[in-house]
């Protein structure tokens, strides 16, 4: 039973969904702030994160700040209908998703699943066939599926499952272009939909984590109006 945390200053919200995520058959956490679930989190993470923007004491961007200093459980957003700057802002914070509101709750489902099913597929090895389980070395870089690990020239970089599943899809060919729908199919579940703008903010995202291991980190290239390329170094 997977374990999730709803973190939200709305207490209808965090009722109604509590109880739709519970009768789908997930154990379910709700705090009503940032600091209160930070502090929860610091004894034990959960599976999966549901975190809103704006609450008091400490707000969603800043709990994601310093969740991803630690861990690459996958998080999704809630954001405000008209809120885009939020959206594009969290997803280059390493969000693996968003969903605005008002929101179905259907929705909500369905994408949490989805991004469960990438992390155990990665987790797991199961992310394509035999060739994507095996560990994968291209130049400097190395990435065990397996493990969820990738390195840079032997330093360590901690990747969200989105980020270590577009990486894996670049990187298996490298010199081929990849365009966005196809770093879509590969990252995303059919059932949810995302835009380029989706893609872009988290290519932005995992460059800066390369760059941090590497400043001089330029293996993935952007080919404009048609995708990105890695190019193997």
């Amino acid at each position: 039973m997977s374990k999730i945390a709803l973190v939200d200053d709305d207490r209808n919200i965090l009722t109604s969904v509590s109880m739709t995520l519970e009768a789908e058959g997930f154990e379910v956490e709700t705090y009503n702030d940032g600091q209160a679930a930070l502090d929860a989190f610091n004894k034990k993470l959960p599976d999966m994160a549901v975190l809103d923007i704006k609450m008091p004491r400490m707000d969603g961007m800043d709990l994601l700040q310093r969740l991803r200093q630690k861990t690459a459980m996958p998080i999704i957003f809630l954001t405000s209908k008209d809120d885009e700057i939020d959206e594009v802002l969290g997803l280059r914070m390493g969000a693996d998703d968003y969903v605005k509101k008002p929101f179905s709750q259907r929705l909500l489902v369905e994408r949490i699943r989805a991004l469960l099913r990438r992390q155990d597929a990665v987790e797991t090895g199961e992310v394509g066939d035999t060739e994507e389980t095996k560990v994968m070395e291209r130049g400097d870089l190395r990435m065990d599926p397996l493990r969820h690990a990738v390195s840079w020239k032997g330093k360590e970089v901690s990747l969200t499952v989105t980020e270590f599943l577009l990486l894996q899809a670049l990187a298996q060919r490298p010199g081929f272009v990849k365009s966005r729908d196809q770093l879509m199919d590969v990252a995303y579940d059919d059932q949810v939909y995302v835009d380029d703008r989706t893609i872009d903010s988290h290519i932005k995202r995992l460059r800066k984590k390369m760059r941090s291991a590497d400043s001089e980190f330029s293996a993935i290239e952007t080919l404009y109006g048609i995708g990105y390329r890695y190019n193997e170094e």
